[in-house]
């Protein structure tokens, strides 16, 4: 008799041969050779001899005929269907139980397409299209087109549920991009209709959307590659020359000049619709609601008018030097001097506003603020950055970095950015205070900065206005060389103001005029020059 260990090494030599769904249940090395006694002494496997000596299993999946087989399996299936349905469960059960590994397997795999439910179809079928409905609704365009080619039934859920309209309609919601451009096109009309009757059929919706994926990949090629239309605004002042400040909407440019007035053109016609007058210095500041405008002078005030009357409503004199900048929202108003200080304002109304603290800290000129809920933060000539907290007006931290004196900033989140007279623009974290990138182009001191969710704008005193990717300036492995995508050159003076959006750049400059940068309405001629690489949409066509 051989000893054990030889009979182990053997039932293991053996084991490595045999598939190895076979004994991957066995608990331990006993159940395996009582396994593969049991193998060898069924008629379905052969233990064949190999050359070298290795014993190999040969499963053979076809079960050799008997005589009686058909009879005995006839006799059970009659048995079986007699039997009420816990009978037969415990029935199958129990003969599973009896079955090797390889059987439990095939049994699986037999089981597999059984279990599986096209819900699509079978949902309508029980009165339930909305449900199925909801369910595609959540699917993306490549996924909402391979869907309507499973089957006619998936194609008509799609069809009458309108899901290509709803999907158009999710991303109107959450994109500003596509927000605006239904607005400008003019295909928002068709959108958020609550009777399907009120709009056009599904088809339209599907033929629309491959036409939206190329209005918005022409638009960020346009942004990556320069392609404009350029509009100017001539505001031909009479004595000093000069636009400090911009804001705009859709249907009109307000402007401050240096020549002490308020200008507000008409975005459409670019005529001149109405001048403001009141300050007795140039108009360096300005911010303006469905309400009020609200503008800031080197007359030291600050100063409140009716957005549709250009009535003076309010007066502050506070401020000892020229306000700089200012910014308001929610009831709370910030404003900041050449005489280093910056104060911090409830605005219960036009005519009721309050002072409510000021702040001391810069050692020079607070050139710009900005805020949200939880963070005041200034920049001034003093080479930093102050953080402040909003509810508390106390001081938080301070930003150090540029080698001069900061000219401009905004901050959104945990994000700031500021552009600075050392010519450089530097990306911040206001929680920790880490300057995250310093981005270096401009020539001269950089006057103005903003930035959205995938661009930075900056104009200096260069005369130029770069756009800058913001996703690879957070990135610090991107070289730097990859940064600005493109440099724009038309001011014939210093750019002082700049605002813009996912299609348009609004700037002001020196030179007394106002462009506008369109990277929507971009004439064929230039079109046709090569496209560069833009963020895509994926649109597959049936």
């Amino acid at each position: 008799m051989e000893p054990d260990s030889v009979i182990e090494d053997k039932t293991i030599e053996l084991m490595c041969s045999v598939p190895r769904s076979l004994w991957l249940g066995c608990a331990n090395l006993v159940e395996s050779m009582c396994a593969l006694s049991c193998l060898q002494s069924m008629p379905s496997v052969r233990c064949l001899q190999i050359s070298n000596g290795t014993s190999s299993v040969i499963v053979s999946r076809k079960r050799p005929s008997e005589g009686n087989y058909q009879e005995e399996k006839d006799l059970c299936i009659k048995y079986f269907d007699q039997w009420s349905e816990s009978d037969q469960l415990e029935f199958v059960e129990h003969l599973i139980s009896r079955m090797c590994h390889y059987q439990h397997g095939h049994i699986n795999s037999y089981l597999k397409p059984m279990l599986q439910r096209d819900f699509v179809t079978a949902l309508p079928e029980q009165g339930l299209d909305h449900i199925a409905e909801n369910i595609l609704s959540y699917l993306d365009a490549r996924s909402l087109c391979a869907a309507e080619l499973v089957c006619k039934e998936w194609q008509r859920v799609i069809s009458e549920g309108m899901l290509w309209k709803k999907l158009i309609e999710r991303m109107v919601r959450t994109d500003p991009l596509w927000k605006g451009l239904s607005e400008r096109r003019g295909w928002d009309q068709y959108l958020f209709k609550n009777r399907p009757t009120d709009g056009p059929p599904n088809s339209f919706y599907r033929s629309l959307y491959p036409k939206i994926i190329q209005d918005i990949e022409t638009i960020e090629s346009n942004w990556r590659c320069g392609r404009h239309n350029l509009q100017r605004i001539q505001c031909r002042s009479e004595n000093s020359k000069g636009v400090y400040c911009l804001q705009y909407d859709d249907e009109k440019i307000i402007s401050g000049l240096r020549d002490n007035s308020i200008k507000i053109w008409d975005k459409t016609s670019l005529e001149c619709l109405k001048v403001l007058t009141g300050h007795t210095g140039s108009v360096l500041c300005l911010q303006y609601d469905e309400r009020v405008i609200v503008t800031g002078s080197s007359d030291s005030t600050v100063r409140v008018w009716d957005v549709n009357t250009g009535e003076v409503l309010n007066t502050l004199i506070h401020h000892n030097e020229a306000v700089l900048h200012l910014r308001f929202s929610n009831g709370l108003m910030v404003t900041c001097s050449k005489d280093r200080s910056i104060a911090v304002w409830d605005m219960a109304s036009a005519t009721d506003i309050t002072l409510r603290r000021v702040l001391v800290g810069h050692r020079a000129a607070v050139n710009v603020v900005d805020f949200d809920d939880k963070y005041i933060v200034s920049a001034s000539g003093d080479r930093t950055i102050k953080v402040w907290s909003t509810s508390t007006c106390e001081f938080v931290r301070t930003l150090n970095g540029h080698k001069r004196g900061i000219a401009c900033l905004q901050y959104r989140d945990r994000l700031v950015v500021s552009g600075s007279s050392d010519n450089t623009i530097r990306l911040w974290d206001i929680e920790c205070g880490a300057c995250l990138r310093v981005l270096e182009g401009h020539e001269e001191l950089v006057r103005c900065i903003r930035f959205d969710n995938k661009r930075i704008v900056s104009g200096a005193y260069d005369g130029k206005i770069k756009v800058w990717d913001l996703q690879a300036a957070l990135d610090p492995r991107a070289p730097a060389s990859t940064l600005c995508l493109r440099t724009l050159v038309e001011h014939s003076g210093r750019v002082f103001r700049l605002q813009f959006d996912e299609f348009q750049i609004i700037s002001s400059s020196h030179d007394d005029t106002i462009l506008i940068w369109d990277f929507l309405n971009v004439p064929p001629s230039a079109q046709n020059e090569t496209r560069s690489p833009s963020r895509t949409y994926t649109y597959i066509s049936r």
